[in-house]
């Protein structure tokens, strides 16, 4: 069975086979929910059909688990360039994890076509080497957020970016949900020093890792979203376990994941969350970053409340982590801002114009405003 491409979708690889007329390297943004796997599958049936080989590159297990579930459902015969996982050299497509491929680079067969996501870290060294490497193959980047953590652009690895619908015009059409946000507190940041783009781990961890913080998350979980399936992002991994058996000690079922959790232990808790038995999940870098916790739970589930215990002065981190949280629902999402980072950042469905020499945000602070009584974040005039 091949997918049958949204409007919006069908859209945007049509605008990349133009531009790959002119270049060899194209970005494509789509939005968090837009469907970036689904994109890549139906490229990939493509260049399968006219004989052609592809390689699918991420940079953690479970998006190698995730993409093959979705090639195999688009009936893409593909295997792997992954650790511990089976490899076929005449397969036409390989869906890699990027470590892996680097240290096989030397035997490894440059692809016609590779395809990167989440390809807004292509900076790292490991990265852009297997790029360099391959300087024959057309190179397609994915993301959400085409912009490095630190706020530089992307226009030394990619020739041109074709652009895809407004996260406000994915929740217009319902291809993602609506949403109502709450700002309902906001750490005091004077004296947090910067690191690399970002506000310093250990001292934002200090500050958003005490009692009288995490308890005023976890009561205005229990008075704006009780019985919510939600993902709280947090500092660090003790912060993240602090706020877990908070939330489980206030009589809400809670549990914390991170990247050294393994594959049962995140498939297990995903489908606690789907069948209702799991309320909350606390995680560190974890459901950033193209997580599927259906894809994981094997069975429909969906995140109803992001919680941010995270301040970030990284936009593109923002973006990520509250997207998740805006797959569509029947109801809209609860988006709880501990951290401040609306205020900072902006509302979820801001207008933003991408470039690939970075970012110009035209929604910011300055346009909205909060509710005294209730905390709602909304449009400053509304």
């Amino acid at each position: 069975m091949v997918f049958v491409p949204r409007d919006y979708q069908a859209k945007v690889i049509e605008d990349a086979r133009i531009a790959l007329r002119r270049v060899k390297r194209v970005l494509i943004q789509l939005p968090t929910g837009g469907g970036k796997t689904v994109v890549a599958a139906l490229i990939a049936h493509g260049v399968v059909e006219r004989g052609n080989t592809l390689s699918f590159l991420c940079h953690r297990d479970f998006l190698v688990d995730q993409t093959s579930k979705t090639f195999a459902a688009n009936d893409i015969d593909h295997s792997f360039v992954a650790s511990g996982r089976w490899h076929n050299p005449y397969t036409p497509v390989h869906v890699c994890m990027i470590p892996t491929l680097r240290n096989r680079l030397s035997k490894a067969t440059a692809p016609k076509v590779a395809i990167w996501d989440e390809c807004h870290h292509i900076g790292a060294k490991t990265w852009h080497t297997i790029m360099e490497e391959w300087p024959d193959t057309i190179h397609i980047g994915l993301s959400a957020t085409p912009v490095r953590l630190d706020g530089k652009g992307l226009d030394a690895y990619f020739d041109e970016m074709v652009i895809g619908p407004t996260v406000h015009h994915l929740i217009e059409i319902g291809a993602l949900s609506k949403y109502r946000a709450f700002a309902p507190s906001t750490p005091d940041m004077t004296g947090i020093h910067t690191r690399m783009g970002d506000y310093k781990h250990d001292e934002i961890d200090a500050q958003m890792d005490r009692s009288v913080i995490i308890g005023d998350m976890v009561g205005h979980y229990k008075r704006l979203c009780p019985g919510s399936r939600a993902v709280y992002f947090c500092v660090s991994i003790n912060h993240s376990k602090h706020v877990a058996n908070t939330f489980m000690s206030n009589g809400v079922s809670c549990l914390h994941l991170d990247g050294e959790s393994s594959t049962m232990e995140r498939r297990e808790a995903a489908v606690r969350m789907a069948k209702g038995d799991l309320q909350v999940m606390t995680n560190v870098d974890l459901f950033g970053e193209g997580y599927d916790l259906s894809a994981q739970a094997e069975m429909d589930v969906t995140i109803e409340t992001v919680g941010m215990a995270r301040p970030t002065q990284s936009f593109a981190l923002y973006r990520q982590q509250v997207g998740r949280g805006l797959r569509p629902k029947d109801n809209p999402a609860i988006i709880l801002d501990h951290a401040g980072n609306i205020a900072r950042h902006g509302l979820p469905d801001d207008e933003v114009e991408w470039t690939l020499r970075g970012v110009e945000k035209k929604g910011n602070a300055s346009t909205t405003q909060m509710c005294v009584n209730c905390f709602a974040m909304f449009p400053k005039g509304l």
